[in-house]
């Protein structure tokens, strides 16, 4: 059985930073390509970032956010990660890890409601 330990959400200033993490259990982390995606209410569920399985080859952001967040990853450690810099008001969402498809992160770039979340998600809160 597959279990997410979710961390690293709260509530920031625009401007401020936070920085996410999922750790699986149960799940060969290694030979997935993984990404976070988005939700707030009322809106689409958006892709934020995507990165392959080994973390170095192939990486995905969507423009928004493309120069302020940065995704990682440890295998070793089972863990994937988002470092969220210079957040905006419009950054706030549940956020939630998800395994992609395939290698490119094709489910990111091309069919994001396709993505099945690991956990319950995390709650980023960006107010003035």
């Amino acid at each position: 059985r597959v279990q997410v330990t979710e961390s690293g959400g709260g509530e920031v200033q625009p401007g401020g930073s936070l920085r996410l993490s999922c750790t699986f259990s149960g799940l060969t982390f290694s030979t997935y390509a993984m990404t976070w995606f988005r939700q707030a209410p009322g809106k689409e569920r958006e892709a934020v970032s995507c990165t392959d399985r080994t973390g170095f080859h192939h990486t995905y952001y969507r423009d928004s956010v493309s120069g302020r967040f940065t995704i990682s990853r440890d295998n070793a450690k089972s863990t994937l990660f988002l470092q969220m810099n210079n957040l905006d008001p419009e950054d706030a969402a549940m956020y939630y890890c998800a395994n992609d498809a395939g290698d490119d992160c094709w489910l990111a770039k091309n069919d994001p409601k396709q993505l099945r979340p690991w956990g319950r998600g995390i709650l980023v809160t960006v107010s003035s």
